[in-house]
């Protein structure tokens, strides 16, 4: 008991204090989460609202499919990037492995069909409103996609939160791929797991805090979100 508040009490002064090693593998999380979120609501969202409002053959496939990945485990993942950047990999000519952009990559590929799905789920419902509307109205394709997106944006944002979420808690992946190399590629996660393997609680804690204040902070926002769409404000 005596290590461990011990180790709160390191944790709280390097908090605090602002500890370089602390703000710089914070600042690295971020810069590789929000970069990998960016990219996938770009590819996720319009392609949500497409898969809500196309008809084809094969749709219901297609969703329980995209549902399925969701699931994915992240080590797959990561062994899945590695192969492909690795020296011996169609893209190793790149030298990408064990670089932030190797790591982009894989949470990439981990939260897209998370929020691809959430997406589709929500604008589903929002297509059957205005399905006879856009119709009649005689819109092209793309004008019905515009209009879901800006119109369900408050559930669009809720899942890119979600993704934000499962991203900035990877380990597995990461770790693979970005080789958790001290000023280069290390994260919350894996300095967390190392520290851990090394005996250094303090830094350790310091960080798992600064990982549980983010998880917070999205959570939060998401219970906002939903509770203001239900109450009909934004």
């Amino acid at each position: 008991m005596g290590e461990i508040l011990e180790g709160l009490k390191a944790a709280f002064l390097l908090l605090i204090t602002l500890d370089s090693d602390l703000v710089e593998i914070t600042l690295r999380s971020l810069q590789v989460t929000l970069s990998a979120l960016v990219i996938s609501s770009l590819i996720a969202l319009p392609f949500g609202a497409w898969l809500a409002i196309r008809r084809f053959r094969h749709r219901r496939l297609a969703i329980a499919v995209l549902n399925a990945l969701m699931g994915i485990p992240p080590v797959v993942v990561g062994l899945f990037v590695y192969l492909l950047l690795s020296r011996s990999g169609p893209f190793g000519v790149l030298g990408l492995l064990y670089t932030p952009s190797a790591m982009i990559i894989a949470q990439v590929i981990i939260i897209t069909p998370l929020i691809a799905s959430i997406a589709h789920q929500s604008l589903r419902e929002l297509w059957a409103e205005y399905h006879d509307l856009l119709i009649s109205l005689n819109t092209t394709r793309n004008q019905r996609i515009k209009t879901l997106v800006w119109d369900g944006r408050r559930a669009l944002l809720t899942a890119s939160l979600a993704g934000f979420g499962r991203a900035i808690g990877e380990v597995g992946a990461i770790m693979i791929v970005g080789g958790n190399i001290d000023h280069a590629t290390r994260v919350l996660t894996t300095a967390i797991a190392l520290e851990t393997s090394k005996g250094d609680f303090s830094l350790a804690l310091g960080l798992g805090f600064v990982l549980i204040g983010l998880a917070i902070s999205v959570n939060v926002a998401i219970h906002w979100l939903t509770r203001t769409e239900r109450e009909g404000r934004w």
